[in-house]
Order: C-alpha cells, then structure tokens, then sequence
C-alpha cells in the first residue's frame, strides 16, 4: 500500500527568508511619513506573519482607521522602493534550499506557503530566491483573513486534496501554531523567527527546530504517529 500524499506548508518571513531588517526599515519609513514615534524593533517583529492591515493596527490601535491606512499604503511603498538597498537584503535561513530539495524529491510530500504577504511580495521574494517552483499552493493576505484565522491553510489543504491529519504547518510565530491548531494540523515551530521557542510550544508546536537539519525526521515522527493512530496503535 503506498504512503498517503502529505502537505507540508511554511509561512515565509522568518521561518524560509530573513526580512527582519527591511520590515523593520519600511515600518519606520511608514511611521516617519506620517509624523509618527518610531516604535522598538523587537514591537515590530513581535507581529511578524500578521497581514499588514491587522498588524499595523496591532502596532498603533490608538491611530484611527483613515491614518491606520494611510501608514498600511506608506509601509507597501517603501518596501517597493527599499528593495535595492543591498544593507537591507533578505537572505534565505541557513539550510532552506537543501530542506526543500530534499522534500520536493519524496514522492509523497507537496509543499506550500500561507504568509501575511501579498500574492504580488510572495512571489517577487520567493522568485528573488529561485525558490518558486517548490511549491504547489502560494496562500497570501490577499487570499483569506489574517493569521491565525486558519483559512489559508484550510484553502492550501483544500488545493491539494489533502487531510488535516496530513498536513504540517511550520512557522516561527505563535501565529503560526495557532492557525494550525485552528485547522487541526500539525505544527513545527522554528527557533530562528520572531517569536520566542516557548511561546510556540505553548501555543501548539509539536516541535520547535533549531535548524533545517532537524525537518525532515520531525514530519516523520509526526507521520508515523498518525499512521500509528490510524492502525490502531497505542
């Protein structure tokens, strides 16, 4: 009997792509537009994986909705124009191309991402790394509601036919494991993120990696106890 197709979808920002310092850049680019305290680093972070919107008014709930906007409008117009500033370049994590080649060579893997980022900085980042081909199913902000509603996941499952049982979320923000949680899939945290690792555990993460090494055996343990469950093992 050959092995049931598996789903294994990564958010992007700090879990696949290193993008700390441009969204840190863009979002005082954003406040400085509009007369606005630039907020602490590790605040900007913290938010990292929402959709821009909800993270902009988790940021600055006090502003009200016309400024909250026009900071959303502000922040997308200075990531366009920063791009080329090779100080604030976003480089892949240590060992994402060999992760992902590894897994995109098993015939029972499919591979997608469910981000806060738009379809359109989705696919200009991953097409930046060459990394597009990877992946089956792209789930963005512009597709469902922000993290960690689980509906980008539950549309990336839908997409590719494949049951929650079957489908691992990995991502370095509680966001992240609470929108797995929501789907009933599984979730693997990363330690290299924004968010710290004991806060993934304790929002749902069966593992916190603190390398690309350690994916591959942890989707396996985490598959072989399914099939465990589904045979009837204790």
């Amino acid at each position: 009997m050959s092995a049931p197709l598996r789903l294994v979808v990564f958010d992007c920002d700090g879990t696949l792509i290193d993008s700390q310092h441009m969204i840190v850049a863009a979002m005082n680019h954003a406040f400085d537009a509009h007369g606005l305290e630039n907020l602490p680093r590790e605040k900007v972070l913290s938010i990292v994986g929402l959709s821009l919107d909800e993270a902009i008014e988790a940021l600055v709930p006090h502003v009200d909705l016309p400024l909250r906007r026009k900071l959303t409008e502000s922040y997308k117009g200075a990531f366009f124009e920063l791009r080329s500033r090779k100080d604030l370049a976003e480089p892949l994590f240590p060992g994402v191309r060999e992760a992902l080649d590894a897994l995109s060579k098993r015939d029972d893997v499919l591979l997608g991402i469910a981000t806060g980022k738009s379809q359109k900085g989705l696919r200009h980042a991953l097409e930046s790394h060459g990394l597009r081909d990877y992946f089956v199913t792209l789930q963005t902000a512009d597709d469902a509601p922000s993290k960690p509603h689980p509906e980008m996941l539950r549309r990336a499952m839908r997409e590719t036919g494949i049951d929650p049982a079957d489908t691992v979320l990995v991502g370095d923000t509680t966001f992240d494991m609470q929108m797995a949680r929501a789907a009933r899939a599984h979730a693997l945290g990363v330690d290299w993120g924004y968010h710290e690792p004991h806060l993934l555990t304790q929002s749902g993460a069966r593992a916190v990696l603190d390398d690309f090494g350690g994916l591959a055996p942890a989707l396996d343990e985490i598959w072989a106890r399914v099939a465990e469950i589904s045979t009837g093992g204790a």
